[in-house]
């Protein structure tokens, strides 16, 4: 006879009338649902060119929670009316197929399995599942074309049918983690591009490679190379205008080529008129006079990039450094590291095949590194890894900041990645970089949040800043192999669980950060509330004894999990 687990595996049995979901009418938890619970709504209908699809689990990320914050302002949510239009968050999904419409009859089948690719870019917009889509705080969604044919193709990625429906949701946020490592720098001038080259009035410079823009802007050039963009602009057809000083005042620039500068607050100016993916390039063999103001927002959402060299040469900077991963062999610091996130980095880490030798997690207070230790110690030694984990809280400010050195050996981090959103962590953090790092801002701060940085390692040390802002189908696909092939375990990210009622509490700790590790929700199962693995021995002995040794969720406690609550 075909247990309640198979008959769910399959999509089969009759469909409810309703469904429950956590609609947000605006800013601020008491805007979520209505009373602390979610709403019951109809089942949506779906048309010949949609489907009708089950969320099977949904992991909350503090993602949600910056939207709970600003409601509409939120810049996903591109200034929405929440009151008139409200969302339904949840982006990090695994889902099945419960119906197709007739046009879509032979592509998709009842009981398909998928993971949602949450950054969706339809005819060029970001419309992110979650965000301006129904997402897995839902019980039941309607997909359409913006997701089943965007500008990338198909965002939802079909998955091994065994697989756990939070591990798989999990791999979202582990393709976060993976783009974070997978930046592809530009290397040379963009092509088709505008360009800005600001001099100050002397020196040697030379164009040293590929060099086909669309436009350049020159200001205060030295005649040398005034007279080498004239000769390329007749040879390769792109526009040229020369005007006096430094204060040409269009935006969005691909490339800015600063030559000579030492003033920072030109620099700072200058970045300002970046376009998104635009790239800062310093020509100087002097320090500059003191730190930039560097939009560091925008490193994170909008690519912005800073290189460098002490020339003559003027685009071979282009490609020095251009490391994305972890050095092989380097000293790795994590700022910040005692999340949920923090986790997943140092995870990550340790199960290279060629990761780095010695790892530093650090966090502001001490509780939750104690967690990630005795969760990543032995398999750290077990590699041959040193991990240390250290906090300020119990070292005092003076004797954490000179650890931090001594555990370099006095010359810096190859690799900081800085998972605190906080202006402050990018300003310390920056203070530890070797020549040749790369400073990683993982947490995202708004556009226009400014640190201040020694700019002058960019050219001098050949440092560099980098950032990245959710991910694309390849990084999905890329943790959805390593999953499969028992490279990566996104289960061992689990903290605690909950069924849909539960989500509202859930959502509450993850902003008070109360676990380490990750809360995945069950939409179909509807009153279970927000419970740690650890609490599953006395509420559900059955599933908690299918827990891995150290209480890691597994496939086959969630098929217990799943046995035992979903509705008959």
């Amino acid at each position: 006879m075909e247990d309640i687990l198979q008959r769910y595996k399959r999509a089969g049995g009759p469909r409810p009338k309703t469904m429950l979901a956590w609609h947000l009418y605006g800013a601020g938890f008491e805007n979520l649902g209505r009373g602390g619970r979610p709403i019951e709504v109809p089942m949506p209908q779906y048309g010949p060119d949609e489907l009708l699809v089950r969320h099977d689990a949904c992991g909350l990320c503090f993602s949600d929670i910056k939207i709970i914050r600003v409601g509409g302002d939120h810049p996903r949510l591109y200034g929405r009316d929440l009151a008139r239009e409200p969302i339904v968050q949840g982006h990090e999904v695994s889902l099945t197929v419960m119906g197709v419409g007739e046009n879509l009859r032979g592509r998709f089948q009842v009981g398909d399995r998928f993971v949602v690719q949450a950054d969706i870019y339809y005819q060029g917009k970001n419309l992110a599942y979650g965000y301006m889509f129904v997402g897995g705080l839902a019980q039941y969604a309607v997909v359409g074309k913006e997701i089943l044919e965007g500008d990338e193709g198909c965002y939802l990625i079909p998955v091994d049918e065994e697989a756990g429906y939070a591990e798989i949701a999990l791999t979202e946020p582990w393709a976060c983690v993976e783009a974070a490592y997978s930046v592809r720098h530009r290397t040379g001038v963009k092509q088709g591009g505008l360009v800005w080259i600001v001099g100050a009035g002397g020196g040697d410079y030379r164009l040293d490679g590929p060099f086909h823009p669309r436009k350049v802007i020159a200001s205060h050039l030295p005649p040398g190379l005034s007279r080498t963009l004239g000769e390329l602009s007749e040879a390769e057809g792109f526009e040229l205008v020369e005007v006096e000083g430094q204060d040409y005042g269009a935006e969005g620039f691909d490339d800015i080529i600063m030559l000579g500068h030492q003033d920072p607050t030109v620099i700072e100016a200058a970045q300002d008129r970046l376009a998104k993916g635009g790239i800062l390039n310093i020509i100087a063999s002097q320090p500059l006079r003191g730190k930039v103001a560097v939009d560091i927002g925008r490193i994170h959402y909008d690519g912005l990039r800073y290189v460098g060299s002490p020339g003559p040469e003027t685009l071979a900077s282009y490609g020095r450094n251009t490391r994305a991963e972890l050095k092989p062999g380097g000293l790795a610091w994590f700022l910040g590291a005692a999340g949920p996130m923090g986790h997943m980095h140092v995870q990550r880490a340790i199960e290279m095949p060629d990761g780095p030798r010695k790892i530093v997690a650090t966090n502001l207070r001490s509780g939750r590194i104690v967690e990630l230790a005795a969760k990543f110690g032995a398999q750290a030694q077990k590699r041959g890894i040193e991990l240390v984990c250290l906090t300020q809280e119990a070292l005092g400010r003076e004797v954490y900041q000179e650890q931090l050195w001594e555990e370099t050996g006095g010359r810096g981090f190859d690799d900081i990645v800085v998972l605190a959103p906080s202006v402050e962590a990018t300003e310390v953090a920056a203070e530890y970089l070797a020549p040749g790092a790369v400073l990683n801002i993982f947490a995202g701060l708004p556009r226009g949040t400014k640190a201040e940085l020694h700019l002058s390692l960019v050219y001098i040390q050949d440092v560099r800043f980098v950032g990245t802002s959710g991910s694309r189908i390849r990084h999905l696909q890329r943790v959805l192999e390593k999953a499969q092939a028992g490279a990566l375990s996104p289960n061992r990210s689990v903290a605690a669980i909950s069924g849909i009622c539960g989500a509202w509490e859930g959502l509450k700790a993850v902003r008070e950060g109360r676990f380490p590790g990750k809360i995945v929700v069950y939409p179909q199962i509807e009153d279970l509330g927000l419970t740690p693995l650890s609490e599953l021995r006395e509420k559900l002995p059955a599933v908690y004894a299918r827990l891995k040794p150290g209480e890691m969720w597994t496939e086959e406690a969630e098929g217990e999990l799943l046995r035992e609550l979903l509705p008959r």
